[in-house]
């Protein structure tokens, strides 16, 4: 028997922020610490090399932004778009992202420690040869998700969409999936050693009866 996941730890963010009031125009290996970023657009920015620790954004527009490189940590994330981001190589430490649109955000290589995703759209992301370590997905959408080669340590699914996510190469320790739809997943059988409720065993037969080449039939 797997040992439980181990749960993220939330961002440790100071009582007060300073609100940043206008973008610096260079954003590339920007340096900024406690700070609020409150809907701003940063769309198709270059911010390679961005460092953001101790703040928060809300509502803020990233679509198309380049973040290869960047570091986040204690950071909450609260609505706003992350989608088709360029954040190759990105390392996210103790940061939450709530009602926040990914939709085809590039996170290859990523590393993600005690990161959660809730009500998130994440759907056509790329996380191939990324590091999970304690991540949560809460009622999120990944239908189509490529996690290509990635390593998931702790890392839970609850409630996910989860339709024809790629698991090809993919290693599961110590992990969950709980109530989570796994209709079309590709490769199967990199499921094995997840934990999962009953439950949610027998609704998903067909898909672990493929994993373990059982043939269904009438």
């Amino acid at each position: 028997m797997s040992r439980a996941p181990s749960s993220p730890t939330p961002p440790d963010l100071p009582g007060e922020l300073d609100r940043l009031q206008k973008v610096p125009v260079e954003l590339r290996r920007l340096e900024l610490e406690g700070r609020l970023l409150d809907g701003l657009d940063l769309s198709e920015r270059e911010a390679t090399g961005l460092r953001l620790v101790e703040s928060r954004l809300e509502r803020t527009e990233l679509t198309g932004a380049r973040l290869q490189r960047a570091s986040l940590c204690d950071v909450a994330v609260a609505g706003g778009s992350w989608a088709n981001v360029a954040a190759d190589s990105i390392t996210l430490k103790r940061a939450e992202f709530r009602g926040v649109r990914l939709t085809g955000a590039t996170l290859g290589d990523a590393s993600l420690e005690d990161v959660v995703f809730a009500d998130c759209r994440v759907d056509l992301a790329s996380f191939r040869f990324a590091k999970l370590l304690r991540v949560g997905f809460e009622s999120c959408r990944l239908e189509e998700a490529d996690f290509y080669a990635a390593s998931l340590t702790s890392v839970v699914f609850s409630n996910c969409d989860l339709t024809g996510v790629g698991l090809a190469g993919v290693t599961f320790v110590e992990s969950e999936l709980r109530g989570c739809k796994l209709a079309e997943v590709g490769n199967p059988e990199r499921l094995r050693g997840v934990r999962m409720p009953w439950p949610d065993v027998v609704l998903a037969a067909d898909v672990l009866a493929l994993a373990i080449g059982i043939e269904i039939v009438e």
